[in-house]
């Protein structure tokens, strides 16, 4: 009995330093993905305009396309989940991600960034799939499920990293050494990421833990309609906030801080956003992190001063990852055995709402500026938060 008690109590840290080799690996591969591969056209975008004098609807255009991608590669994940099981699917997902960014910089056509933006969508959606569900499959198997919701802080500290970064490199480099340079990040941080996550240790079986929830999906549509109201509200934000400050007179030189406001408000709001859900439940959480975002949005309309901006970029940044969390947590539990399909479905259905925000807001911006699509965003964000209101699905 005092060998199996010896072993139990070694066991325990070498199945917490796995779990955390795990979680920080999965973290830089959202940092690739998402964090670079998905948003550091944000703030790239005011130097791309300044440069080649690319209009708003044009900027919308390129953000669609790169969510049409990943609306793609979502819908492929939930209609062909055995694509998330397979290692040259994974791996030239994550080479894709870091070889258009590259050559986003090599590029002055319209007609390749499409292709490029459009390459990384699909990237994109297939590595946040796989990357959300291996990771928390993973922590389960270790007993560390608490600690799964600081995976998507990695896409804040993508962000965070970007915003920092871009104006660095704008000064080596222009628009084109941006691209190039987040490139090489991506590369670096996707080879440490690897290296990290590679070795495991072995775990016990699931089905304890499988024991817990339903045996297939139940009750995932409205869910999937609020997540689809939230992805076209917040888009919107997160495709022209660093623009809207760059264009606002007192408070340009702040907006590539904007930008790293959003990463860091972002980094930790995953785990902040969960503990909440743990302590007044799923459903009241998540109706919190939407009226934060949507007063924030209205916000962003009357940002004027340093002070309103960084409100605007903190109830953003705080809020957008902090609703995916909540999200998927809930879409995991509704799902039991089915998890890879539904959180594909979840996706699916976030980036469809992503696909219509940035060209029509572009495009009604051109005309009159960007108060008529903001109250659009925020109106949306309102109507996610009245279809998680009368769900009454709502686990733990």
């Amino acid at each position: 009995m005092g060998t199996d008690t010896n072993r139990s109590s070694y066991e325990t840290p070498r199945n917490r330093l796995a779990a955390l080799r795990i979680l920080i690996g999965g973290m830089l591969g959202m940092m690739v993905a998402m964090g670079i591969g998905r948003f550091a056209y944000t703030p790239i975008l005011p130097l791309m305009q300044r440069d080649l004098g690319l209009t708003h609807a044009q900027a919308g255009s390129l953000a669609s396309l790169n969510y049409v991608g990943y609306l793609l590669g979502a819908v492929a994940c939930a209609f062909f989940p055995a694509l998330l099981r397979s290692v040259p699917v994974n791996v030239g997902a994550l080479a894709a991600s870091i070889a258009t960014t590259l050559f986003m910089g090599e590029f002055t056509s319209p007609v390749w960034w499409g292709a490029l933006r459009i390459t990384a969508g699909v990237a994109s959606a297939i590595l946040f799939v796989v990357i959300a569900v291996e990771v928390t499959e993973s922590l389960a198997r270790q007993g560390e499920s608490r600690i799964g919701g600081a995976l998507y802080g990695g896409i804040g500290l993508g962000i965070a990293l970007s915003g920092f970064t871009v104006p660095l490199l704008d000064r080596l480099g222009g628009w084109r050494g941006c691209w190039l340079g987040m490139g090489g990040i991506s590369l670096l941080l996707a080879v440490l990421g690897l290296l990290l996550a590679q070795k495991r240790t072995a775990t016990p079986p699931l089905g304890h833990l499988q024991g817990k929830g339903v045996e297939k999906s139940s009750g995932v549509g409205r869910l999937a309609v609020a997540y689809s109201c939230e992805g076209f509200g917040y888009i919107i934000s997160a495709t022209f906030l660093v623009a809207m400050v760059g264009r606002t007179p007192g408070i340009e030189q702040y907006a590539s801080l904007s930008w790293v406001a959003v990463g860091l408000a972002a980094a930790p709001s995953t785990l902040l956003w969960q503990q909440a859900a743990r302590s007044i439940g799923v459903q009241r959480a998540a109706l919190w992190a939407f009226a934060i975002q949507a007063a924030g949005i209205i916000l962003s309309i009357y940002a004027h001063t340093p002070l309103t901006a960084a409100l605007a970029a903190v109830s953003f940044g705080g809020t957008f990852l902090g609703i995916v969390t909540l999200v998927m947590s809930e879409g995991n539990r509704r799902a039991g055995s089915d998890g890879r399909r539904v959180a594909a479905i979840l996706t699916a259905c976030f980036s469809a709402g992503q696909v219509v925000g940035p060209t029509l807001a572009g495009l009604v911006a051109d005309r009159g500026g960007f108060t008529i699509p903001l109250l659009m965003a925020a109106l949306s964000v309102c109507l996610g938060a009245l279809i998680i209101a009368t769900d009454r699905r709502f686990g733990w």
